[in-house]
């Protein structure tokens, strides 16, 4: 009789224990999904984010090139304008001597 108990409460030890387990598991996992869930809605927030600031990065690039082409025609328009008043002070500068 005595076994019998013992075998009765090592049996029902166990099964209290996988059955917590079994709830632990499922604790576990519903903690794991909402883990997950929320990792996705970073990943997607960080993705929106990388993507602003890859257009950001086109148009700063647009805009530099544009930038370089103002500066170019500037320095054309300066080297023009110096050329043309030489030579106008050349021309200044014959008259006088006459």
């Amino acid at each position: 009789m005595k076994i019998t108990l013992e075998k009765y409460l090592v049996l029902i030890v166990a099964i209290l224990f996988f059955t917590s387990c079994g709830e632990l598991s499922r604790e576990v996992e519903k903690k794991y999904n909402e883990l997950n869930k929320v990792t996705e809605s970073l990943d997607s927030l960080w993705n929106k984010g990388s993507d602003k600031i890859m257009a950001l990065d086109s148009l700063l690039n647009a805009d530099g090139d544009k930038l370089k082409n103002i500066d170019s025609l500037i320095n054309k328009s300066t080297s023009k304008i110096d050329s043309l008043s030489g030579e106008k002070m050349k021309t200044i500068e014959e008259i006088i001597k006459q």
